[in-house]
């Protein structure tokens, strides 16, 4: 690992003046609750001068409730956290599950949600020091030919990596919107805009930040009245493992007819997938197996799997129909 000096910044104001204004600048790199970055500095995948270390800033790692059931989270709120919270337990089931679904208990202790949200690609190719992909300013993504069990289906080219966050699916299903502080003030950014596909701006990068940008705090408005919701994962293994799919799903049902859906799909794309032509479809439908089997064949009709994962395409349609299923 090289060498680095650590930046304790009292505001965020102060780290932001830390941060490199430069597109590409990685001298000066966040650290939260460094569960990912520290892997990747032991791989030499970044190799920073500087760490700003945030847990110095007060007034990030708090879980608000608005009177009228709006919820604000800190960047530095723990995934343990926001599994434990009995509000969000009983207002936003789905987000209190992806929680619970991250790695070991180890992990939620110590990850943050604004880590969670910002980890990079889980690709081996990417994870690899020795291969110059196309996430680390390469020339190819060497997954396409490759070794690509795990990679994506839904949104890829030119680079097929997938978005390993659960929190985010979560997250964008309940219309989260990011706040977001920079040299230029504050912004705020819908959390399904917040993600870039790979053929979409900058290569290098899975999201809209710009230089000197942090992410400080996750708004998420009152949840419709009825609303049920519900995070579904496989992974290969029981615990301490990454999603080979997910679904988070939120549903508001009137007798037995669908009102609104929300259905977002995790580990299947480059970023967290909204189905935003399914969920068009859903509304007015009635609550039966017709309707369960046209909101899989819909969502992943657009599926382009690539030598090794057409295993996900399956998978990820049993995931929605059970996730149909617990709800209704």
């Amino acid at each position: 690992m090289k060498s680095f000096q650590m930046k304790l910044p009292s505001t965020v104001a102060e780290a932001v003046k830390m941060l490199p204004s430069e597109e590409g600048d990685r001298s000066a790199v966040l650290l939260a609750g460094g569960q990912d970055l520290l892997s990747e500095l032991k791989e030499h995948l970044v190799e920073p001068d500087t760490l700003v270390n945030l847990k110095a800033v007060p007034g990030l790692d708090g879980i608000a409730f608005a009177d009228d059931g709006g919820l604000t989270l800190g960047a530095l709120v723990t995934v343990q956290d926001i599994e434990r919270d009995g509000r969000i337990q009983e207002s936003l089931p789905m987000l209190a599950e992806a929680a619970a679904s991250v790695g070991s208990p180890q992990i939620r202790a110590f990850g943050t949600l604004g880590g969670n949200l910002n980890q990079r690609p889980r690709c081996w190719y990417y994870r690899s020091e020795h291969a110059p992909c196309l996430k680390k300013g390469g020339d190819e993504c060497f997954s396409y030919y490759g070794r690509n069990k795990y990679n994506a289906i839904l949104g890829g080219g030119p680079s097929y990596i997938v978005h390993p966050s659960d929190l985010a699916p979560a997250l964008v299903a309940l219309d989260a919107v990011a706040l977001i502080s920079g040299p230029q003030g504050e912004r705020r950014l819908p959390l399904g805009e917040y993600y870039t596909l790979p053929d979409e701006g900058d290569i290098l990068s899975e999201t809209r930040l710009a230089p000197g940008e942090i992410l400080t705090h996750l708004l998420v408005p009152p949840p419709p009245a009825g609303q049920r919701s519900t995070y579904l994962k496989f992974q290969e293994r029981g615990s301490y493992d990454f999603a080979l799919a997910a679904v988070a799903l939120g549903l508001v049902v009137e007798g037995d007819t669908i009102r609104r859906a929300r259905l977002v799909l995790g580990a299947v794309a480059p970023k967290p997938w909204r189905c935003e032509r399914t969920e068009r479809k859903l509304a007015g439908r009635p609550v039966d197996d017709e309707t369960l089997r046209l909101a899989a064949e819909d969502a992943l009709a657009d599926a382009r799997p690539l030598s090794d994962n057409g295993y996900k395409v399956p998978l990820t349609k049993g995931l929605i129909v059970r996730a149909f299923e617990r709800l209704v």
